[in-house]
């Protein structure tokens, strides 16, 4: 093996020639701590504020805070508790009825502790109305007792057959069309 010859020394990493725009700012930034040291300040630290005039304390909610915490104020201070429990409900239907029977039931509305469920069939309503009870005790689980107190179940629309902006009035409906 042969040993390569050893790397000649460098000089430390010097500028060949100094530049004169960095050695403008240099010599401004020596002019300022100067300056700054003079006056009885010492650069590089916080500022040291006194409080306001009159009295009053300096604010202190400008303190960064979690997110979670502004809301939770938020929701307490308008008095949202209540539609922020609702919300969950809704949010959450998959999670507290099941996913086989979130696929054939939907929530459609929320007013006054009365849950509105629209199902997709008269087979899954009926299904739907024998277990209300235990759709109840879920619900309270979930969210805390009386948010929900009654679920009413709605079954599937019937088709319509009004086409168009015009009707016919005293007509018999679809059975017209079939002769």
């Amino acid at each position: 093996m042969s040993e390569s010859p050893p790397p000649e020394a460098t000089p430390a990493c010097e500028p060949a020639t100094p530049d004169p725009a960095l050695e403008a700012a240099a010599q401004a930034l020596r002019r300022v701590r100067a300056l700054a040291r003079a006056k009885g300040l010492r650069p590089g630290s916080a500022p040291h504020r006194s409080p306001r005039q009159g009295g009053r304390a300096p604010r202190i909610d400008r303190d960064p805070t979690l997110l979670g915490d502004v809301v939770s104020n938020l929701v307490s201070e308008r008095g949202w508790e209540h539609e922020v429990e609702v919300g969950a409900v809704v949010g959450r239907w998959p999670l507290i009825v099941g996913p086989e029977l979130a696929e054939h039931a939907q929530p459609e509305t929320f007013v006054d502790g009365v849950l509105v469920v629209r199902a997709s069939s008269t087979s899954w309503a009926t299904q739907l109305r024998l277990l209300s009870a235990t759709l109840l005790d879920r619900i309270a689980a979930e969210t805390g007792p009386g948010v929900v107190t009654e679920i009413q179940v709605l079954g599937p629309t019937a088709p319509t057959w009004r086409h168009g902006r015009r009707g016919i009035t005293g007509g018999r409906g679809p059975r017209d069309t079939y002769g």
